[in-house]
């Protein structure tokens, strides 16, 4: 995973970070099916016929790699997690602490050893995003971060099955590199993590500063992230780009945290990928101060600046949003910088508070810029 060439064109000076607005057809679908309405297969239609749609109108905004909007799954995390041989799904009883909002209490946790299973339903489901991306542009697969599973109790009953932790490590490491395995096999090239885990860890190591024995407890959370996703990595075709999104929270326009990568950057600047994409749309966010620990000298690395929100209508002014890709290239040379959102529409069923068409909006906001800045 060197090569200039092939690997710097991912990902694109404009880019998409996943997950879209819900249609109001999908959503109508959803609710007739849990009343029993409609058959899954009719879900299925209608799910689809509306995945065209937003791949069609990706499109024509001129994207050089679409998604599925994610209208696969009601949780961006949790759906993929569920499909995964040793995870079940259980009610945690608990809404996720986002700002101002509750959340669904769905969880995951371990059944068993965690395995790859070639039964995933998202392959079906990349499968379709690949059939309708046409000739020249990319379709773009997002999965969560296998970290996701050391959160929120989802790992606490590792002992069960496994003589050690180290051997879980292993196995989930295992099962995440022969599932992006097969996605390559099925046509990707193009894959991204989704990771709130690094913006817990901003929170959890910055509260236990003066606990020694708590801190150390994060601390080694951190260390098993970066074993577990450079060893998932490793030996990966040379021509599949595999990138990050580092989130902070995103459901109905609210967050979960907040601070500098600061705590975190000389982790994230271990990480083996191929870009990272960093929200950085408010003050929550930090300064730019730490992003050449996180770039760390790579030439083949790009940080993706999510400086546009996803979280309100409003469109940022475009010479302020220049001015500070300008600020940031102190940090880090141009070549290795691009621009997004700060995260996707809706990780969840429910959306973020803004229009579809403000959501394009924003979106076309991103491409304008960025051929301002680079001419892409």
């Amino acid at each position: 995973m060197t090569d200039t060439a092939t690997k710097i064109k991912f990902p694109y000076r404009y880019d998409v970070v996943g997950s879209l607005l819900r249609t109001q057809a999908l959503k109508d679908a959803h609710e007739k099916f849990k009343k029993g309405d409609i058959t899954a297969d009719q879900l299925q239609q209608v799910q689809h016929d509306e995945t065209r749609k937003i791949v069609k109108k990706q499109v024509e905004l001129g994207l050089k790699d679409v998604t599925d909007g994610e209208f696969n799954r009601s949780w961006w995390h949790l759906d993929f997690l569920w499909g995964l041989t040793g995870v079940g799904h259980y009610d945690y009883h608990q809404s996720y602490k986002f700002h101002g909002s509750k959340t669904r209490t769905d969880n995951a946790d371990l059944v068993g050893r965690i395995a790859y299973n070639p039964d995933h339903p998202f392959f079906d489901s990349f499968k379709f995003l690949k059939s309708i991306t046409p000739d020249g542009v990319t379709p773009k697969q997002t999965i969560p971060s296998p970290s996701m599973l050391f959160r929120d109790n989802r790992s606490d009953n590792w002992s069960k099955f496994y003589t050690s932790w180290e051997a879980y490590l292993d196995d989930l490491a295992t099962a995440y590199h022969q599932t992006i395995q097969h996605f390559y096999d099925l046509g990707c090239r193009y894959i991204q993590l989704d990771d709130t885990t690094w913006a817990f860890l901003i929170t959890k190591l910055n509260e236990t500063a003066d606990d020694k024995d708590e801190h150390q407890r994060y601390v080694q959370m951190a260390e098993d992230a970066v074993q577990v996703i450079n060893q998932l990595l490793k030996g990966l075709p040379d021509d599949l780009t595999v990138t990050t999104h580092i989130c902070r929270g995103n459901f109905k326009s609210t967050y979960l945290f907040s601070g500098s990568y600061d705590d975190v950057a000389d982790y994230l600047g271990q990480l083996n990928y191929d870009g990272l994409f960093l929200e950085y749309d408010n003050q929550r966010s930090g300064s730019f101060a730490p992003l050449d620990r996180i770039w760390n000298g790579n030439k083949n690395k790009r940080i993706v600046l999510g400086l546009i929100t996803s979280k309100s209508p409003e469109l940022e002014d475009e010479d302020q949003i220049i001015n500070r890709i300008k600020e940031a290239e102190e940090k880090v040379p141009l070549d290795n910088l691009a621009l997004s959102t700060q995260c996707g529409f809706a990780s969840t069923e429910e959306g973020n508070k803004l229009t579809e068409d403000q959501q394009w909006d924003k979106l076309s906001l991103v491409k304008r810029i960025a051929e301002k800045v680079w001419g892409a």
